[in-house]
């Protein structure tokens, strides 16, 4: 059971958002990267920037209050932990991640108002303007998911097919997991046009490319390609409504081969709704994010993939985020 709350505690809770706002802002600046290995002072990262010299040197100061930069006199230094997570030459970086959920907070301020209306937030740019926020976003699902897929598809086995169909498989990370996984299987990434073509020099660096062929498309509007014995769907089922979602199993049950598998990973809700919690606050994201998204429970998941011809639909795994497994069989 929750403790007392008090006016301190809830205030501390609000107050969240000001160090988020900071860590944001200074990753679409790119303010980490442009510091580079040596100190420099506020006005020469505004200018390497293009900012404002007094604001930048306000952000800077907030950067070292939170322990992102140091600060020895007018100069400003980025720790080696912090460049390793926040600056674009380090091949460990967030920043991907960091920038999309900068756009999902210029979402989640809106909420009131979309309470109110029933409609999602209203989409702005970041400063980085539509095509690097769409760069974020699939990097983002990269950075989400590069360091647990190993061990999500290891929930899997032993696993056997011969052909996955990754849908919406966006920045590859689950594509390559389970090629790594299953040495003698083929791939085939089908997602939008403009994201499939993100994708292809991260298949070429985990040495999978030959074995994954690129269908641009979108499920919502295209037919699935066929073949495949194995279907993923990974964090794809909460954008879309239970409408959407059942016409999607069906196209995704008549392209899979007879007997084939499909394995949703996704959130999956109690019958409260309220647990886990991650995945009630996920919800809110939806919600100010999609037309009619959201997060489901088990028993919905099972409704849904029944009335596409699904069977044998069970929950293979259970997390609290979104790493929970559903599996189903096409007959």
């Amino acid at each position: 059971m929750a403790g007392t709350w008090t006016a301190d505690g809830l205030l501390e809770m609000v107050r969240g958002f000001q160090a988020a706002c900071v860590v944001t802002a200074a990753a679409d600046l790119d303010v980490f990267t442009a510091l580079g290995d040596t100190a420099a002072t506020a006005g020469v990262v505004a200018r390497r920037i293009g900012a404002d010299p007094r604001a930048t040197a306000v952000l800077l100061d907030a950067l070292a209050a939170l322990d992102l930069l140091t600060k020895q006199g007018d100069g400003y230094a980025v720790p080696p932990d912090v460049a390793e997570l926040l600056t674009e030459h380090s091949p460990r970086n967030i920043l991907a991640g960091v920038r999309h959920q900068a756009n999902c907070l210029r979402r989640w301020v809106q909420l009131a108002r979309v309470v109110q209306a029933g409609s999602p937030a209203q989409r702005s740019p970041s400063i980085r303007g539509e095509i690097g926020d769409c760069e974020s976003f699939i990097g983002a699902m990269n950075n989400f998911s590069e360091a647990v897929a190993p061990q999500v598809v290891g929930r899997l086995m032993p696993l056997r097919f011969q052909r996955i169909l990754d849908i919406g498989g966006a920045s590859g990370t689950w594509t390559i997991a389970f090629l790594l996984a299953v040495p003698d299987a083929t791939a085939v990434l089908f997602d939008l046009p403009h994201v499939v073509s993100l994708t292809r020099e991260r298949l070429t660096r985990a040495g999978v490319a030959d074995r994954v062929t690129l269908v641009a498309g979108d499920y919502n509007i295209d037919p699935m390609p066929g073949g495949a014995d194995f279907a993923w769907l990974s964090a794809i089922a909460h954008q879309n409504s239970r409408e959407q979602n059942r016409a999607l199993y069906a196209k995704i049950h008549a392209a899979l081969t007879p007997r084939g598998i499909l394995v949703i990973r996704d959130i999956v809700m109690d019958a409260s709704r309220t647990e886990p919690p991650a995945g009630a606050l996920f919800a809110v994201n939806m919600l100010v994010g999609t037309e009619a998204g959201g997060t489901f429970t088990l028993e919905e998941f099972r409704e849904d993939l029944k009335s596409a011809g699904f069977a044998e639909i069970e929950l293979l795994y259970r997390d609290g985020g979104m790493n929970s497994l559903v599996r189903a069989r096409k007959l």
